[in-house]
Formats: C-alpha cells, sequence, structure tokens
C-alpha cells in the first residue's frame, strides 16, 4: 500500500478532498479510544463518540484493540469486561485499588490477561466461555502490554524499577536492559522485541501508577538496552504500536491564530516501519487531555 502525508484530517471524519488531491487514499486509522474524567472509556470514529464502559474510581482499565470492548479491575478485585450492554465477570479475587495492575487485550481482541496472585499472569477469554489460563510469572505486572504475534507480556514491577517480558510460550521471564525507573508501559512492537515506555526524571517522580493522560515516549529494545526518541517533530506526548509494526505518535495540539476561535487538538502522526513519517491525522478537540488508550486501524 502507497502511503502518504495527510495534514489536517480529522480523525474519523469523511474526508473530502480538492480535486488535485482525488487520487489520493484515506488515512488507514478509522478512530481511537480514549480514557476521561471519570474514568470514562469512549471510542472515536466516523465523527461521532461512542461509551464504552465507566468503570468506577479503580483507574485499572484497559480499551480492546477492535473499539469495541472494555476491561477493568473493581475496587473489590473483580475483572469485568463490557461489550455493548452486557457485562462479564471473567474473575475475582484480584488486587483492586492499585492503579498500575491493569489488564490488557490480546490483539484480536478476544482474550484478556490480567495480573493475578503474586507475580503470576493469566488470560481469560472474554466472552468469559472458558476457566481462565495461566501464562507465567513476571515481576513486570504494571501496564501490561501484550505482543501483536501474541508471544510476548511485558511490564514493570510495582517499585518501578525494572522492566519484565513474560514469554507465553516457554512461561519464563527476562528483564529488560537499559532500565534504572520506568512508570509507564503503553504497548509493544508485534514480536515483542521493542517497547514504547515513559522514564520519569527521577525516582521521586514514579507516580502511583495511574495510567498517564500523556507521557514522553521512548522506545526501548529490549534485548539491548537501547533507546529512541520516535522522529516526530512537535511536543510528542504520547506513542503506540499498530499490529502490523508502524508507530503512531501523538503530539500535542496548539490553539488557532489568535482572534480564530480555533480549539486545540493534538494530532497522530503515523510512522511506517523504516520510522518515516507517512500520515499527521487530527485528533478530535475534545480528547486534548484524555488519556489514549488504542488507535483503531
Amino acid at each position: 500500500m502507497k502511503t502518504h502525508i495527510v495534514t489536517g484530517v480529522a480523525l474519523g471524519a469523511v474526508l473530502v478532498f480538492s480535486p488535485a488531491a482525488s487520487a489520493a487514499p484515506t488515512p488507514d486509522l478509522s478512530g481511537a479510544v480514549y480514557a476521561g474524567l471519570g474514568n470514562q472509556l469512549t471510542r472515536y470514529a466516523n465523527g461521532e463518540w461512542s461509551t464504552l464502559a465507566q468503570v468506577g474510581a479503580t483507574p485499572q482499565f484497559a480499551a480492546s484493540p477492535d473499539g469495541t470492548k472494555a476491561a477493568w479491575v473493581t475496587e473489590d478485585g473483580d475483572l469485568r469486561v463490557r461489550e455493548g450492554d452486557r457485562t462479564t465477570t471473567l474473575a475475582s479475587g484480584l488486587q483492586g485499588g492499585t492503579p498500575c495492575l491493569t489488564p490488557v487485550w490480546s490483539a484480536d481482541s478476544s482474550r484478556v490477561a490480567y495480573p493475578a496472585q503474586g507475580d503470576v499472569i493469566m488470560a481469560a477469554k472474554a466472552d468469559g466461555s472458558a476457566a481462565p489460563q495461566e501464562l507465567g510469572a513476571s515481576p513486570g505486572v504494571c501496564h501490561l502490554a501484550w505482543s501483536a504475534d501474541g508471544r510476548y507480556l511485558a511490564g514493570y514491577n510495582t517499585q518501578g524499577d525494572g522492566l519484565y517480558r513474560l514469554d507465553a510460550k516457554t512461561g519464563q521471564s527476562i528483564p529488560a536492559k537499559g532500565v534504572k525507573y520506568i512508570n509507564h508501559v503503553q504497548s509493544l512492537s508485534p514480536d515483542g522485541s521493542k517497547a514504547v515506555v515513559s522514564f520519569p526524571e527521577s525516582p521521586q517522580t514514579l507516580g502511583d501508577g495511574t495510567w498517564p493522560a500523556s507521557f514522553k515516549p521512548v522506545v526501548l529494545d529490549i534485548a539491548t538496552g537501547k533507546k529512541q526518541r520516535p522522529a516526530v517533530k512537535g511536543k510528542q506526548i504520547g506513542a503506540f504500536y499498530l499490529p502490523d509494526g508502524r508507530l503512531v505518535v501523538r503530539t500535542a495540539g496548539t490553539r488557532g491564530q489568535s482572534g480564530t476561535g480555533n480549539p486545540a487538538h493534538n494530532s497522530l502522526v503515523v510512522l511506517d516501519k523504516a520510522g518515516q513519517p507517512v500520515e499527521r491525522i487530527a485528533e478530535p478537540s475534545k480528547a486534548r487531555r484524555q488519556a489514549l488508550l488504542q488507535v483503531l486501524s
């Protein structure tokens, strides 16, 4: 597929091209899922907002990659999934009230993985049709990310001084190199070799593990510890791997010229597998201060 730079295009909106641009393809991104005030998870697509779930006071939540489901852990330790009007409890007896212990969805939106007792990581079918299965044990249970190939899960430990990757095929966990302090894992590359993470400036700025509305993204090679900033201009406030290996970088918006009344909005910049920007798409202004949970493609 040939790609191109798209500027000033609204995410999920109906696109209208000038005659000179009429042959250009529409952007590949179809929408996004956000977390806003009160831990309300909402989807924006086709120019419209819809609510996935209102998960309550504890911010232990995740949105499915297809943008149709939400998973969260209640204060009482129940893992719940909501799809449409149906809510299913997948597990009980988990540790509620701990913001960093978030569940995570498989790339096909069919399963949810979550921290259980101790360092054990479990996975369950989202429809509750089968008993949960153990994937392995790992100290990395905070802000779990799951590679698109289904093999690896990664998260940071509760002390915030290590990132660990669990191999769901072998059940073995390894520490990532180059991590001194860490306070967020956003996503894994499709093969699980790299992670989009956030490093705090000092141990005093680790925070409480709440899912961030924005962060400075770093791409970390788990085996070598090599760190890279995405090659995108502007203030970067997030990044997210798509299942096909492209990286989407979120940049902060600025308000329109004085007196125009144009609202501020953030942008999503799509990088190809070589790390080159190929699309820039405007988020809705309403999402400016919300946390980005999923990018829909």
